[in-house]
């Protein structure tokens, strides 16, 4: 029974880390969705300009990732 708990939580974080595999990474962009859905509609009403910056928000959190993984080797 051991080894079957201990399988499944291998396979569990296998799975999750296929898609968190930075978690600081994960958490700026579930704060920066946070934040567009939240504020950018009563700081931009009816603005074009919302979208190109949520877009440009996860942009910059995507590079800052990548230069930090780069980094690290």
């Amino acid at each position: 029974m051991r080894a079957f708990l201990s399988l499944l939580r291998a396979i569990w974080g296998e799975a999750v880390g296929l898609f968190i595999d930075d978690g600081r990474f994960a958490a700026f962009i579930l704060a920066w969705l946070v934040f567009a859905v939240l504020a950018l509609p009563r700081l931009l009403p009816h603005s074009p300009a919302a979208p190109l910056l949520l877009f440009a928000g996860l942009a910059l959190i995507l590079v800052d990732s990548a230069v930090r993984r780069a980094r690290r080797g």
